[in-house]
């Protein structure tokens, strides 16, 4: 089952450093641009992966073509692709070891879920952690919290 308790959420939210966000954006129109911004100034690292600007940078973060060319350990893979493209980004998700997915608001994908989770990654489905870091009182990350 995707987490849905908010402590369940917060624990997620306070033990993650390094988030992926498919899907993300150049664009400041874009929904993903502006969390992406947010989740950098709460603390976390977070990585850009979207093949169509695959080697630009957005806020200062170089934009991977896939998850499998980060190398780096992830602790949360955000999703900002429809419902359906969900499926593809939980799979690659799951083949780099990723320790939870995110489903942004509106994307949900309960068979891609039941993937993750029998990986042994936890799932967020239809929520944005800009707006769950605040309402839970998620503290900043701090340098000293590595």
């Amino acid at each position: 089952m995707p987490l849905t308790a908010d402590a369940d959420i917060k624990a997620l939210l306070e033990g993650a450093r390094t988030i992926a966000m498919i899907g993300a954006s150049d664009r400041p129109d874009r929904p993903s641009y502006g969390v992406m911004a947010k989740l950098q100034a709460h603390g976390y690292r977070v990585i850009p992966v979207n093949p169509q600007i695959t080697g630009e940078h957005i806020h200062g973060e170089f934009v991977f073509r896939e998850l499998a060319q980060l190398g780096d350990p992830i602790d949360i893979v955000d999703i900002f692709r429809n419902s359906a493209a969900a499926g593809e980004a939980v799979d690659q998700a799951i083949a780099v070891g990723a320790k939870a997915v995110w489903m942004q608001l509106g994307v949900s994908n309960p068979e891609a879920a039941a993937r993750a989770e029998a990986a042994g990654l936890k799932v967020v489905m239809d929520r944005c952690p800009a707006i769950d870091i605040p309402r839970l009182g998620v503290a900043p990350i701090q340098a000293d919290r590595e």
